[in-house]
């Protein structure tokens, strides 16, 4: 089907279809790239100003299969949403309706158990240390909970959204568990995330060799993670190169 009549279907008449479009096309890609888990997992996006309105996977869907219009519409307000017949993931909801009401900064959520991220999250030390470019875009912008309370529901949604809450810090290692990473839009947190993985893969690996690291000093490390901050446009021609891919590749996630 082409793209053109892709955009002329009714589901473009869709609430907040374009908000769909790019995260349908950042679940296919992280399935691409290996980071999802079975049919667990789950990103969230907000689409209402204070950001209690949000986007959310549907229920155990495989990231690869997910389209725009499978995205539920949830308000984080809502008690009665795990009652309802087309209710999310009951940690989703914990770990996400918590986020979205507690942290109205964390436009974007997305929670993986991707391999090197959860390898981090399993050691007795879980920071990310400053050893190269990559790790050091985080230094003094993740945090470590280390107090792992068994499956992310709402208790323990409330308890993770608190350490969230200084808009500095956009991933939290969750200990024992995996990596949650937020942001301001679905390119923003999508680039953040892959990112995230990558710098952990690399601090593991160089872990392997047995040798001495050769970790940044702090003024190095902040003055990389500010200029990574401000550098401009490329999580968006990340997202937009990955929707071009898909665009030609398997269109039907824009449905």
């Amino acid at each position: 089907m082409s793209l053109a009549r892709l955009h002329k279907e009714p589901l473009s008449n869709l609430p907040y279809y374009e908000e769909r479009v790019d995260l349908a096309a950042a679940f296919r890609w992280t399935a691409r790239l290996n980071m999802h888990e079975a049919v667990a997992n789950h990103f969230s996006l907000s689409v209402n100003e204070d950001g209690t309105k949000f986007l959310m996977n549907p229920n155990q869907v495989h990231f690869s299969r997910i389209k725009a219009s499978d995205l539920l519409l949830i308000d984080a307000n809502d008690p009665d949403t795990l009652s309802g017949p087309n209710a999310p993931d009951p940690t989703a909801w914990g770990l996400h309706g918590a986020i979205h009401r507690n942290v109205p900064h964390a436009r974007c959520a997305m929670h993986v158990h991707s391999i090197h991220a959860t390898v981090l999250a399993s050691l007795a030390d879980s920071t990310l240390p400053p050893v190269d470019q990559n790790s050091a875009m985080f230094f003094n912008r993740h945090v470590v909970d280390a107090n792992y309370g068994g499956l992310a529901f709402e208790e323990e949604g409330e308890r993770c959204s608190q350490l969230l809450t200084d808009p500095k810090v956009k991933v939290m290692v969750m200990g024992n568990h995996g990596v949650m990473v937020i942001g301001d839009t679905v390119a923003d947190t999508f680039n953040r995330m892959f990112y995230f993985e990558r710098a952990a893969e690399t601090y593991i690996k160089a872990l392997w060799t047995g040798r001495p690291l050769r970790t940044l000093s702090d003024e190095i490390a902040e003055k990389t993670a500010r200029e990574m901050d401000d550098y401009p446009g490329q999580a968006e021609r990340h997202l937009a190169e990955l929707k071009a891919i898909l665009d030609e590749e398997e269109p039907v996630y824009r449905n």
